[in-house]
């Protein structure tokens, strides 16, 4: 058994959109766009900002899950789960996004079976939602601690691998001990000398598991987590 077990992101990361911003795009009633402002203006944390959104929301269960149904994943990413399973990498989802969305769309490429820590989506009457958050934490402005997550892993003493792409991961980047990277969460980490590997894709994720495995990635620096013999150009 491997002493790696992988935390993974999905809006962005395993999905190729994020799934509550398309949400909101089709069924969110006036006003969700002002709280993602401030949310970006760092006014109100993801908790607030995404309960606000999520009540917002105006969809049937059928057009919910139709529209859900549409939505795409990264097409290596099933090839990347069967490789850390078979490699005993325990792989779990943790997003600070729907449980119920996450569900479905994983279900539809028969990945139902992967662990799911994320915020909890209930319908409410007809075509209402609401949004808990079993995985919150006092002090966290996020809706699901991740970095909770994290300790958990390592107290199990595993040596933790995040999969991630954005403000969500910059917390726990910096509690795990390597992070794959897409998009922001390069910078964050190049940035914040957090010890990472450039991805564009499970493509490249699945290509580095044999040498994660061996032993053969270590951390150089702040721009990158590959053995210098692994290097990009």
């Amino acid at each position: 058994m491997s002493n790696w077990t992988i935390l993974c992101d999905f809006d962005g990361t395993v999905s190729v959109e994020d799934i509550t911003d398309s949400l909101l795009e089709r069924f969110g009633r006036p006003g969700w766009q002002a709280i993602e402002q401030a949310w970006r203006r760092g006014e109100i944390g993801s908790h607030d900002c995404m309960a606000q959104q999520v009540a917002l929301l105006e969809a049937t269960r059928a057009e919910m899950d139709a529209h859900l149904d549409d939505m795409s994943i990264d097409r290596a990413f099933p090839y990347f789960a069967a490789a850390a399973r078979d490699s005993g990498m325990p792989l779990a989802i943790v997003s600070d996004g729907l449980d119920y969305a996450i569900r479905r769309i994983l279900g539809n490429y028969e990945l139902g079976d992967l662990p799911i820590v994320a915020n909890r989506l209930d319908a409410v009457g007809e075509n209402g939602w609401q949004l808990d958050f079993p995985y919150g934490k006092a002090g966290c402005r996020s809706g699901n601690c991740k970095c909770s997550c994290a300790s958990s892993a390592k107290a199990a003493r595993k040596r933790v691998l995040l999969i991630g792409d954005g403000n969500s991961d910059f917390c726990v980047a910096g509690e795990v001990d390597l992070v794959f990277a897409k998009h922001r969460l390069i910078e964050h980490c190049r940035s914040a000398g957090i010890p990472y590997v450039p991805i564009t894709g499970f493509a490249d994720a699945l290509d580095l598991l044999p040498t994660l495995l061996a032993g053969e990635l270590a951390a150089h620096g702040h721009e990158t987590a590959l053995a210098p013999s692994l290097q990009a150009a």
